[in-house]
């Protein structure tokens, strides 16, 4: 059995992107395709055939972000930004690193950014030794801006402004699943994704974290914000499979099996390539 989420999570050719750079440092990818609709702007950017520059009059957090806004307006009027979320993202390195400026949530994939996110594993231990848990699995609402209909981890979500991992992992178990807070703030952490690819929307590159949630027998997690159209107790042996057939996301995919390779349902070398997913791509 192969698993094809693991590869989809690191398919990104560099040499077809451009570093998108503040000061000297990358802190983004941008497609060089995409690079060209950014001539428009030369008092923002300083453009080469090696890299997207953030031009250095604008030195501050804040002249940053006032003169990034009417650039990802602009791109969002003629489409090349989509699934406009109204929620600011910072550009930066590390989760809590100080921002080098703030954009649009729906601008982060055309740059290429960090972003940062929570994806929750809830299931139901087994009640016997040599018995595999259960896993509560999410079908994401057909109106989702990104990845409609998919199937999806119990709850995840990104990491937004001024919002630590832990209060995010509590935010979503509710929003998602209905999962109040008491049993919500009882998930133990798994480990670590890092995500770098090309996707239609321009480059992912996204830090998952990844919490296993032990939830009640009885207990039907039941969605709140709309995001999640369903939700099912699966076999750890059907998500497996469903993992294998492309129909859960990368992103929930790869948490599943963080999971069920740490349980010991699924072997490590039938994911051949996952270890290198726990460490940055750029390392």
């Amino acid at each position: 059995m192969s698993f094809a989420c693991i590869a989809a999570a690191r398919r990104f050719d560099d040499t077809a992107h451009l570093p998108l750079v503040i000061g000297s440092q990358r802190y983004g990818w941008i497609r060089r395709r995409d690079a060209e609709s950014l001539c428009h702007w030369p008092d923002v950017f300083e453009i080469s055939s090696l890299a997207v520059r953030i031009h250095p009059r604008h030195d501050t957090c804040e002249a940053r972000t006032a003169a990034l806004v009417p650039v990802i307006e602009a791109l969002a009027a003629q489409g090349l930004i989509t699934g406009w979320r109204n929620e600011r993202y910072a550009i930066r390195q590390r989760l809590y690193d100080a921002p080098l400026a703030w954009i649009e949530r729906a601008a982060s994939r055309f740059f290429g950014t960090r972003t940062f996110a929570v994806h929750v594993n809830g299931y139901v231990p087994a009640r016997f030794v040599g018995e595999a848990p259960t896993l509560w699995i999410a079908r994401r609402s057909v109106l989702k801006a990104t990845d409609p209909g998919w199937l999806d981890n119990t709850a995840a979500g990104g990491i937004g402004n001024g919002i630590g991992v832990g209060d995010t992992l509590v935010k979503e178990c509710w929003e998602e699943a209905g999962i109040p807070a008491h049993l919500a703030s009882d998930a133990r952490p798994g480990r670590t994704l890092h995500i770098l690819a090309e996707i239609p929307e321009g480059v992912q590159s996204e830090q998952i974290f990844v919490y296993d949630l032990a939830l009640p027998r009885g207990f039907v997690p039941e969605n709140q914000d709309g995001e999640a159209s369903a939700h099912w107790l699966c076999s750890a042996g059907d998500v497996r499979e469903v993992i294998a057939d492309g129909k859960m996301t990368v992103d929930a995919s790869l948490a599943s099996l963080d999971f069920l390779l740490r349980e010991g349902v699924i072997r490590a070398k039938d994911c051949a390539g996952i270890e290198a997913l726990f460490r940055p791509a750029d390392e």
